[in-house]
This record gives C-alpha cells, structure tokens and sequence, in this order.
C-alpha cells in the first residue's frame, strides 16, 4: 500500500532493491556514459557551494547551510536527470543481501561507476580552470582553502566523516525514491546533503571536483596568498589527494553499505524480498 503523496518504507525498500539488480544488466558502456555524467553534476554542485562560500558576510552556519543547499544541485541532477553515482550504488548491496545480484557483479558496477565518476568530475575541474572562473573575486581562494583543509585531516577523521557523508546522501537517495513528483525528490535530496555539506563531511565523489581544483590552483602564488596559505600547502599534491580519497571512499562505503542498505534490508526484505508492502 502507498499514501496519496510518496510511497511507504516498505515499498521503497523494494523499489530500490529492483532497481539495484537492474543496474548490473546496463552494457558496460551506458553504465561508464551516466557515471561520467554523475562525476560532472557533483562538480557542477561543487562549483556552486564553491561561489556561495567565496566573501560571505553572513556567518559560519549561515554559510554553511547556504553552501549544503548550493550543492544539493549535484544529486538533484543526478537523480532528476538520471545518472550513476558510486556513493548512491552502495546501496545495491540490498540486492546482494537478496541474492538477485553476486559480489562479482556488485564490485564490477563498483569500479565502473567509480572511473566514470572521476572521469566526469575532471572534466568539470579542467572547464571550469580553463574558464577562469576561479579568478572571480576571491573564488580561487576559497576553493584552494577547501582542497588544503581535505588533505590535512587524519585518516581517522576523514574515515568517520565519510561513513556520515554518504549516511546522509544515500539516505537521501533512499527518500528521494518515495516521492512521486519532482518537487518531492528534491525536498528530500535537499535536506540531508545540506547537513553533510554543513558539517563539512568527507564524500569521495565531491572530493574528485574539490581536491583537483585546488591542486591546479595551488601553483599560483597569487591564489595561495590571497588564501593566507603561504607555507602550508605543502601537501597539495596528488599522493595526499589519492590519500584522503581512499580513507573517504572506504568510509562512505561503510556509510552507504551498513548505516543505510543492509540496516533497511535488514528491516523490511530479509524475511521476504518479495512480499508486498
């Protein structure tokens, strides 16, 4: 049964279950294709959070919360327009628990989506510096201040800020699926990638837009100095990038995997995948 306006737990769990076997039946190429797109809409997201953060006045919360809502554009797309993103695939270990899917296949999309999620991201991260964008204001700043603060967090934070990252954003995802109209997908997208990015928790596809761009703009003395970096940048370079996406990318894994997927299979489809809500 559903209500007039969204569907239930219940259906949801099944809803996303189907879909999650379905995922594993896409030809390698259409699955590379949407993940590339997903990569490029969180930049897109990123880009975004990026400007409202640059000279804000308004406060620490206030732009905070403001940045979350700005970079609730990148799941938005994804979602809407229809994408794959390997933090929201987490939660296809629920048809792993239903048996509908093997790991092989699981890890397969995994590592797919992943390099297309990359690939897209860079895309975004080489218009948007050959565009210029960053040297509007003080953008450049702020992007290169957010990419330096990553790289400096120890591998105890930056793990337990991934599992509450993609807690919040599959969770998102999972309500996402009960609405029946646009203007309900987005009210729930909105709201919990807000809290993440508030928080400023570790999230391994954002952080594919982030830590690049403030790589690149970390060789321009002009920028660094203007962030009030000088002399602490030292670990702006790709091996403390690929550092911090690792510890990231295990913790949404736990994230999305545990606190969401197996906690709602758990719930409502280890008895009987297939009965009716």
């Amino acid at each position: 049964m559903t209500t007039i306006d969204n569907y239930t737990p219940a259906k949801i769990a099944q809803l996303v279950e189907s879909k999650s076997a379905d995922k594993v039946t896409l030809p390698i190429s259409t699955t590379l294709g949407l993940a590339a797109l997903a990569g490029a809409f969180i930049a897109f997201g990123g880009v975004f959070a990026t400007v409202i953060a640059t000279q804000s006045g308004l406060g620490f919360g206030t732009t905070r919360l403001l940045m979350g809502v700005g970079f609730s554009l990148g799941l938005v797309m994804v979602v809407i327009g229809g994408a794959e993103l390997f933090t929201g695939n987490n939660l296809m270990v629920i048809s792993l628990a239903t048996r509908r899917i093997t790991v092989f296949q699981l890890l397969r999309n995994w590592g797919i989506v992943y390099f297309g999620n990359l690939a897209g991201a860079l895309v975004i991260v080489t218009l948007a510096f050959m565009s210029g964008w960053w040297e509007q204001g003080e953008i450049g700043a702020t992007a290169l201040a957010t990419a330096n603060n990553k790289v400096n967090l120890s591998p105890v934070s930056i793990f337990f800020s991934g599992i509450l990252a993609n807690t919040l954003v599959c969770l998102a995802i999972w309500m996402s699926a009960s609405g029946r109209s646009v203007i309900g997908k987005v009210a729930a997208i909105v709201f919990p990638i807000s809290a993440f990015v508030a928080a400023g928790f570790e999230h391994s596809i954002a952080n594919m837009y982030f830590l690049p761009i403030g790589l690149l703009l970390a060789g321009y003395p002009e920028v660094v100095q203007a962030a009030g970096l000088a002399g602490e940048t030292s670990r702006m370079t790709i091996p403390w990038a690929a550092h911090n996406l690792l510890w990231t990318t295990l913790g949404n894994i736990v994230g999305g995997v545990f606190f969401v997927g197996l906690t709602y299979w758990f719930v409502y489809l280890r008895s009987d995948p297939n009965r009716e809500p």
